[in-house]
């Protein structure tokens, strides 16, 4: 991969501007073969990597790192690589605080630049909002948040959906919350994707007609 300056390969095509990113996947396997060589190059290229994972395939994402070439040892001992279970990320405390994680997250962007790396590659695998815990209904709200956050930064933050898990609605909100998507292996920019204070007015409604709804039952 040839990156030059701030410039960043996803799926085989430059990442422009907008660098919050739905990936949409089935199954594992795709989701490491997509992103193989953004996680690889990254590193080649000295950017910090930051990945948030599934604590029960912890181990097998290591294995996967290694078998793209990685050194995961040593890039873990560096601190250039670093990867949490969702239990220490937005899982923490057992519950789903949005306000917490969203701090939490601003400040992995943050220690990347602190650290003397030039940007950080953020890959988060989203099924964490399936656990059954407090606040893990706020997801949607939350990516339409992060949007905010993205916009701040040079960072690649990628959202890895696995699709035999996800339903569709949630899908397609999860779509409708990032200006770029990967879907099929490609990335590309987002024809449906809804500006995150239209997106928030949207969510509002949504929770006044679902009271009033409560209400009346």
């Amino acid at each position: 991969m040839e990156t030059t300056g701030n410039s960043v390969q996803v799926a085989g095509t430059t990442l422009g501007q907008n660098r919050h990113i739905c990936a949409f996947f089935n199954g594992i396997d795709e989701q490491h073969r997509v992103l193989r060589s953004f996680i690889k190059d990254g590193l080649d290229r000295g950017d910090k990597a930051f990945h948030l994972v599934n604590p029960d395939l912890r181990e097998d994402h290591f294995g996967r790192l290694a078998d793209a070439g990685i050194n995961v040892q040593q890039a873990l001992g560096t601190g250039q690589l670093e990867v949490r279970s969702w239990y220490e990320g937005p899982l923490s405390g057992g519950r789903f605080d949005q306000d917490l994680w969203l701090e939490s997250f601003e400040q992995v962007l943050q220690s990347g630049p602190a650290a003397g790396y030039a940007q950080t590659r953020f890959l988060a695998q989203m099924e964490w909002a399936l656990v059954d815990l407090p606040g893990v209904d706020d997801l949607i709200e939350f990516e339409t948040l992060v949007n905010y956050t993205v916009l701040k930064y040079d960072d690649a933050v990628i959202c890895a959906y696995d699709l035999s898990k996800f339903g569709a609605s949630v899908a397609m909100d999860a779509l409708r919350t990032h200006p770029v998507v990967i879907m099929g292996g490609l990335l590309q920019e987002n024809p449906f994707f809804v500006p995150p204070d239209q997106f928030l007015l949207e969510i509002r409604e949504r929770r006044s007609l679902e009271k009033a709804a409560g209400s009346v039952d």
